[in-house]
């Protein structure tokens, strides 16, 4: 795992508890594209799992998300695909 991934799997780790936590960097698939940085860790994959999400709708959960992220999309994260369970939804899904 890179040091960007690192970074983000431990502020999503302080901030959101997650019992389960997912981390794919699909930089190489976005080789070329707009945001794509030849270091790679520019384009992630999240599947996060946290008590934190129950009571919040798809965009809120997207938006808390995002603010705990908000340097690495400042910097060098170009595009994140979020997938945010509760630990019930979780359950139900797998």
């Amino acid at each position: 795992m890179g040091m960007v991934a690192e970074r983000m799997k431990s502020r999503l780790g302080e901030a959101l508890a997650p019992v389960h936590l997912e981390i794919h960097d699909d930089s190489a698939k976005h080789s070329g594209h707009a945001g794509a940085r030849k270091e790679g860790e520019s384009h992630f994959s999240l599947l996060i799992v946290s008590t934190k999400f129950v009571g919040l709708n798809r965009v809120a959960r997207q938006r808390l998300v995002n603010g705990v992220l908000a340097d690495e999309l400042a910097g060098p994260v170009h595009a994140l695909s979020l997938r945010t369970l509760t630990p019930e939804e979780f359950a139900q899904n797998s």
